[in-house]
């Protein structure tokens, strides 16, 4: 039996060609890696809060006994404490985007200020450089493509990065056969 609307060759032909481009453009590995914070902000709150009573309260005694620049210096020390964990906070919204298909490699990096570069690498030529040390595991991971080397995963920790290098590489290898 036949359909009542025949597809010409040409038709079938652009059909084929959409569906390998479908297939082409598909992601095989798509991956956002961002710098992990243990302390959230409500964390971040109470500790600010204890370290201040604690600062207070251990500076109330030196007042009492006349040193009174002491207290100043107490005080520092919980301004400075929320100074730094503020610039660590900021440096947790750096992000970094692998996306790859089987005709791309799409690496990019946004840092804290929100600026954001774009590398791209062709699947076939590039390969992923793992720098290891016997005792702590991965210590950099590089993609290299004819020259150009990126880093990427700096924030990571060594078996962070172990296990985004064994996935990455997989996939990568998955995207070569297609």
């Amino acid at each position: 039996m036949q359909s009542a609307n025949p597809k010409t060759s040409q038709e079938a032909s652009q059909e084929a060609v959409f569906e390998e481009k479908a297939i082409l453009d598909e992601p095989v590995f798509d991956a956002v890696l961002y710098p992990h914070r243990s302390l959230g902000p409500r964390g971040f709150r109470n500790l600010l809060v204890v370290v201040g009573c604690a600062s207070t309260l251990l500076s109330i005694p030196f007042y009492m006994m006349g040193a009174w620049p002491v207290v100043g210096f107490f005080g520092l020390d919980v301004g400075l404490l929320y100074v730094m964990f503020k610039l660590n906070y900021r440096g947790a919204k750096l992000r970094e985007h692998v996306l790859l298909t089987p005709i791309r490699l799409l690496f990019s990096r946004v840092d804290p200020k929100g600026r954001r570069r774009e590398w791209v690498f062709n699947p076939r030529w590039v390969r992923l450089q793992r720098d290891e040390h016997e005792e702590f595991g991965v210590m950099r991971l590089a993609l290299v493509q004819r020259g150009r080397e990126v880093e990427i995963a700096r924030f990571l920790g060594a078996s962070e990065k172990g296990e985004f290098a064994d996935a990455f590489t997989r996939a990568l290898n998955k995207a070569r056969r297609v």
